[in-house]
């Protein structure tokens, strides 16, 4: 698991929350060093910030989705974004978002989904965005939810505060 954020405090909120239930977890502090590290990591997913300096959430997503040996690594946004962020992220590839502020239960259910998705079936092409609409509404009043690779692109949301 490699956690990608900018925050220092959301970035050890987020991996302090997945170590609590069992997950191995390395971070980095913005798309850059994600790229630096990915190939030593090796991790199951990634969860990517969408506001970062040097290299942003969207444009880290679209070279890891542009590299043969990471194009089919389950990508998350767990950011506070726009719609057209979500649909920035849609067309680069990433497979779900989740919004900041966000429940840590939420943030576990996600990235289990995604761990799962990707050991069931490691050959399935990630970021199709066809078939039944599987995003949930969250308590925190966000959106999060698995989309592509057979989950429903149309509709899902990354609500929440401006800004992340």
């Amino acid at each position: 698991m490699l956690v990608v954020d900018d925050n220092k405090v959301i970035r050890q909120l987020i991996r302090v929350n997945l170590e609590l239930e069992g997950f191995e977890v390395v971070t980095a502090a913005d798309g850059a060093e994600c790229l630096d590290v990915v190939h030593q990591v090796r991790p199951d997913v990634i969860t990517l910030d969408v506001v970062m300096p040097r290299l942003d959430g969207l444009r880290t997503a679209a070279r890891l989705r542009s590299d043969s040996r990471t194009k089919r690594l389950p990508l998350a946004i767990v950011s506070a974004c726009t719609q057209y962020e979500v649909e920035a992220g849609l067309d680069v590839g990433v497979d779900a978002f989740l919004a900041k502020p966000f429940e840590p239960d939420e943030l576990v259910s996600l990235v289990r989904q995604l761990v799962e998705r990707g050991e069931s079936d490691p050959s399935m092409q990630l970021g199709i965005r066809a078939g039944a609409d599987t995003s949930a509404t969250a308590p925190s009043g966000g959106t999060s939810g698995v989309v592509g690779g057979g989950g429903g692109g149309e509709g899902a949301e990354c609500a929440g505060r401006s800004g992340s």
